[in-house]
């Protein structure tokens, strides 16, 4: 009968091997109430129950977790285990988090790794942000201070920009189909150059509506570029992996497409300042080498002018020789016209003078004369037919 006992920790140790062999209890991860709660030396030692059970736990590394509180739905993971030593059943615990979030953080890396798998987060398909947006697009709740922190950041450096609201829900069931909604009517909207997708901080349950597929599938499809403005700087969502352009909170996303008019004007400003003192400085430069052009020019033209001057005085002189011999021309001209008049047959007519034609040619002396031809004494005022007597 003696060899048919088996010990304590024979016993013991079968047990722990048949948990360890157990597939279905390792690595697996269990959901109930914090009971009790205790650290020490590092190691936490607590209780998870639910409406009919208990279980042992024990998590090693505790100070990494944040200390739950009594009460709370927690969500643990880890392997069952039995101590063989002490004949006690535990559960070892690798990691710790509030129920909600644990299944809500499990659903988010899956669909980030799925769709990072498909490329939707490639930098090469992201669009760039716009130097100069003339309207934004906000696809945001119409309610709260996202849209007023947006605006007022945006009328602060340009007051120029225009800013259209598309109002969604950003919260609660339905609201992912309200933002993908808004996202896909800006996309197709012509007059907007940017889109913000920006809801205030939240909790992860809060959050859910931009770590669905539907909201990323929308981003994904968006001809627009857009900036994702989500949370708190320390939250993290599916949408700010999809978009053009993360932005810690709504207020630095309008620091980011809202472009600093006042910036632009005192560049402008100080390149009219460097123009205007280039103008000057060159305006400067000119009436110098002007001026030495002038007084170049004056000594020439005097140099000129004084040889005109010479070669002109010598024309006068000339002009006046010229002029002497002219009026000595002049007199002479007039002493002859004096002789001409002296000799014109009207005047020699008035004083009785004629001339005298016999065979149409002028007698000047009596032995020309043919006593048996007849004359022709032409007079001023006709001509008279005589015959020569004596």
């Amino acid at each position: 009968m003696s060899e048919s006992y088996i010990s304590v920790s024979q016993i013991n140790t079968y047990i722990r091997n048949i948990f360890e062999a157990e597939v279905m209890l390792q690595n697996i991860c269990v959901y109930g109430e914090i009971s009790s709660y205790n650290i020490s030396n590092g190691i936490a030692y607590f209780n998870l129950k639910d409406e009919s059970g208990l279980l042992n736990c024990v998590l090693f590394g505790a100070k990494n977790f944040e200390v739950p509180h009594i009460g709370d739905m927690v969500l643990v993971r880890g392997s069952v285990s039995y101590y063989a030593k002490g004949g006690r059943l535990s559960f070892n615990a690798v990691s710790i988090m509030p129920y909600g979030k644990g299944l809500l953080y499990e659903k988010f890396l899956e669909l980030k790794n799925r769709l990072e798998s498909a490329g939707y987060f490639d930098e090469s398909r992201k669009k760039a942000i716009p130097d100069r947006c003339r309207r934004i697009g906000v696809v945001s709740s119409s309610t709260g201070a996202v849209i007023h922190d947006i605006i007022d950041v945006t009328h602060r450096r340009n007051d120029t920009i225009d800013i259209v609201l598309f109002p969604v829900k950003v919260q609660g069931v339905g609201a992912e189909f309200e933002i993908a909604k808004g996202i896909d009517f800006f996309s197709e909207y012509p007059d907007v150059d940017v889109i913000i997708v920006a809801r205030g901080g939240g909790s992860l349950e809060d959050l859910e509506p931009f770590n669905t597929e539907i909201v990323a599938n929308a981003v994904y499809r968006c001809k627009k570029p857009l900036v994702s403005a989500v949370g708190h700087e320390t939250d993290f969502t599916i949408i700010d992996f999809v978009a053009d352009r993360r932005a810690p909170t709504p207020s630095a996303a309008a620091e980011i497409v809202a472009w600093d008019k006042n910036v632009v004007l005192e560049s402008i400003e100080g390149l009219l300042y460097n123009c205007g003192r280039e103008i000057r400085s060159r305006f400067t430069a000119i009436s110098k080498d002007i001026d030495i052009f002038y007084k170049a020019i004056s000594m020439k033209s005097k140099i000129k002018c004084q040889a005109l001057l010479g070669r002109l005085n010598a024309n006068v002189d000339k002009i006046s020789r010229y002029k002497y011999a002219l009026d000595n021309v002049g007199k002479k001209i007039e002493l002859i016209q004096q002789k001409i008049e002296n000799y014109n047959p009207k005047n020699l007519s008035q004083m009785g003078y004629s001339k005298v034609l016999q065979n149409n040619t002028v007698i000047r002396s009596i032995n020309d004369i043919d006593k048996d031809g007849d004359l022709v004494v032409s007079m001023i005022d006709g001509e008279i037919k005589t015959k020569v007597i004596k």
